[in-house]
């Protein structure tokens, strides 16, 4: 985005360096989603990926910074060991800091200076599509950032309500003012799906198939309920359980139309995220986190098998094993179409072999410790 301006006289100067004219910077208007890869590939391009495709299909790639990082260092030989992620919220001190994976939660709030109010709960993620963990999690690989707020904070209430009063709620209360829809990224690249149409059919109790598998299209982003939708529904939740059902059902998506160009009122329609934040009630968090230059090791990791797409990493440690940062601790189970292997992120002793790994350190392994 063009308002980190720090950033991009960084990078500014770092392309000048190189040399490289193939290299370009674009800059972002300051929206929401702008990260979302469809609304990304079209603001940089001006494509739209159709429905159900990816940014490939119209000859595009998108890699967040972080990745291309990962990228690099394993071009050299170096597995994900670390992450980098930003603790904000009702904490003494909002930083951004390099821990191990499998860190906990409680050891990075810490290193924020600790929470600042009563009853809390935490947000693995941003504030539209993160989700709630408990205090006993840990930092795994998709882990970008902690937020902590008060327990009764409205969106940590709208995130722990239960299915049965969102349907409930989806059934008797949406007026069909369609503007879920209206301010569906989505919606107004050109894809046909109309949220408000999906709450209309779950209202009134149509199984239309062709209304339905339209959640199949939905992103999750949250613009429709966050900021759409007067009535306090969420068509983002209906569409996310109805993506489930027809996952289980193993229904496959059977739209893929190719929009020609966005819908007219799409330059209309941005959400402006400090009228995002705003709506959130987030405005006294939005402040600085910097980043901390010297990574923090615990005294214990615990590394869950899975943190990834297809199935849990396989053992190939036992407790009592001594590990070294890197070595490989899981691997992609035999025959798996998909996974991930898993390496120590800290020096240490196996103290656990579970659903987790666990690590604790023989002694400081450099940087700061717990």
């Amino acid at each position: 985005k063009r308002k980190y301006t720090e950033a991009v006289a960084n990078l500014e100067a770092a392309i000048g360096r190189l040399g490289d004219r193939r290299i370009e910077l674009f800059f972002l208007p300051d929206m929401y989603p702008a990260g979302d890869e469809q609304v990304l590939v079209h603001e940089v391009t001006g494509r739209i990926v159709p429905e159900g495709g990816i940014p490939l299909h119209v000859g595009a790639v998108v890699a967040n910074v972080e990745t291309l990082v990962n990228v690099a260092k394993a071009l050299r030989g170096t597995a994900v060991v670390s992450k980098y992620l930003t603790v904000t919220g009702a904490v003494a001190h909002p930083v951004t800091v390099q821990v191990p994976v499998g860190t906990s939660v409680q050891a990075v709030i810490a290193l924020a200076g600790g929470v600042t109010t009563g009853d809390y709960a935490l947000i693995d993620g941003g504030p539209m599509m993160g989700k709630l963990v408990g205090n006993d999690s840990v930092v795994t690989k998709t882990t970008s950032g902690i937020i902590v707020l008060p327990a009764r904070h409205p969106l940590i209430v709208q995130k722990k309500t239960p299915w049965s009063a969102i349907i409930n709620r989806a059934k008797a209360v949406c007026c069909n003012c369609r503007a879920c829809t209206d301010c569906c990224p989505r919606h107004l690249l050109g894809h046909s799906l109309e949220p408000h149409r999906i709450m209309q059919a779950i209202g009134n109790g149509i199984q239309d198939p062709a209304t339905l598998t339209r959640a199949l299209l939905c992103s999750e982003c949250g613009a429709c309920d966050t900021f759409g939708c007067t009535m306090g529904l969420s068509p983002r939740r209906v569409n996310a359980e109805l993506k489930r059902q027809l996952g289980q059902a193993k229904v496959k998506n059977p739209h893929h139309l190719q929009p020609e160009r966005p819908r007219t009122e799409r330059n209309y329609r941005r959400i402006p995220t400090k009228r995002l934040v705003a709506r959130l009630g987030l405005d006294s968090y939005d402040v600085y986190a910097p980043l901390t230059a010297v990574e923090f090791f615990p005294r214990e990791v615990r590394l869950p098998l899975i943190q990834h797409i297809g199935p849990p990493s396989v053992p190939v440690v036992k407790v009592g094993d001594n590990v070294y940062r890197g070595d490989k601790i899981a691997v992609i189970p035999e025959g798996a179409a998909v996974g991930a292997n898993l390496h120590a992120s800290i020096s240490g002793q196996v103290v656990a072999v579970d659903s987790y790994i666990g690590i604790r350190a023989n002694n400081a392994a450099g940087g700061m410790e717990a």
